[in-house]
């Protein structure tokens, strides 16, 4: 055995204590933890296991956070896997609002993926106390049920100031363009637009009812998992899968659809359903409040989270 082979296998094992742990939380690369990646497991039926229990415990602690959302938003998230509030914020306090964030100067990073560029800027302490009402906005009792619902636990969301650059001049492919999940669990993403979005202008895209695990949605999994990492593309290998045309219509799912909004929408999605950020015919500039957060998906409890305490969830 080659001196290289010999090494990486020594390592393995004496990682797989470490490798095992990671079974019972949200690791998700079929990559770097040879017991998800592993085909024969995986043919016993250990990803499918990871994904049905999940499952599972996201519904038994949706169940229990229910009656704290409104009922129609809870009615289209049930179905769709998604809302879409219009008018989130008064008419007539909007503009301000949105000025005083577009104005916010703070520091921002920033990423590249293919020809988009995704600009950050975190909603930190000190931009909650230049704008008050912002932190009214994200402290309100309905929106943060409905967050604490979606996410499946009581936890506080990071939240952004997000503008992304689309068609930055490169030749390259955005890759979240194409229809994905962001993992094998539920978890939460956010958007508040601050202006509208266009059809053609990289809107926000799902595939409606994608956030059920049926069983044409488990067999999927199951494919996939005994494909992993041989056979596909690094994202998906690492545990947020794209989906064939082919393989979603097998799902007997609907086509993407792309959600043209106006400015002051707000859309809460589940992002184990499949979604994808519509393409954009020219170069186009979106700018939102983004919220995302995820948790370990096997845990039964809500809240117990440390990071989201008053006073440490605005400076993560």
């Amino acid at each position: 055995m080659p001196a290289i082979d010999r090494k990486s296998t020594i390592r393995t094992l004496l990682l797989l204590p470490f490798s095992a742990l990671q079974l019972l939380t949200g690791a998700k690369s079929f990559l770097d933890n040879p017991l998800i990646g592993s085909r024969r497991l995986n043919t016993l039926g250990l990803h499918v296991a990871r994904v049905r229990l999940a499952a599972a415990m996201c519904a038994w602690r949706r169940r229990r956070l229910a009656p704290m959302v409104r009922a129609d938003w809870r009615a289209a998230f049930d179905r769709d896997g998604f809302v879409v509030i219009q008018e989130i914020v008064p008419p007539g306090e909007f503009a301000e609002l949105r000025a005083a964030v577009l104005a916010y100067e703070g520091p921002a990073r920033e990423m590249r993926q293919g020809d988009a560029v995704t600009r950050r800027l975190a909603i930190d302490p000190a931009m909650l106390t230049a704008i008050p009402a912002l932190r009214a906005m994200l402290e309100r009792k309905d929106l943060v049920a409905l967050f604490h619902y979606v996410a499946s636990f009581r936890t506080t969301p990071l939240h952004y100031v997000q503008t992304i650059v689309s068609h930055d001049g490169s030749n390259e492919t955005d890759p979240q363009e194409t229809i994905h999940a962001d993992s094998f669990h539920s978890s939460l993403k956010a958007w508040l637009f601050l202006n509208p979005v266009a059809q053609d202008e990289g809107p926000f895209t799902f595939v409606r009812g994608s956030h059920r695990f049926t069983p044409e949605r488990l067999a999927w999994e199951h494919q996939r998992s005994l494909a992993c990492p041989q056979t596909t593309d690094r994202l998906s290998a690492r545990g947020s899968p794209r989906v064939p045309e082919h393989e979603r219509t097998a799902m007997n799912l609907p086509l993407p659809e792309g959600l043209a909004v106006p400015g002051n929408t707000l859309i809460v999605a589940d992002t184990v359903g499949f979604h994808a950020r519509g393409a954009s015919a020219r170069p186009s500039e979106r700018v939102e409040i983004w919220s995302y957060a995820r948790r370990n998906p096997f845990l039964p409890w809500l809240g117990g989270d440390v990071l989201s305490l008053p006073g440490i969830a605005e400076r993560r």
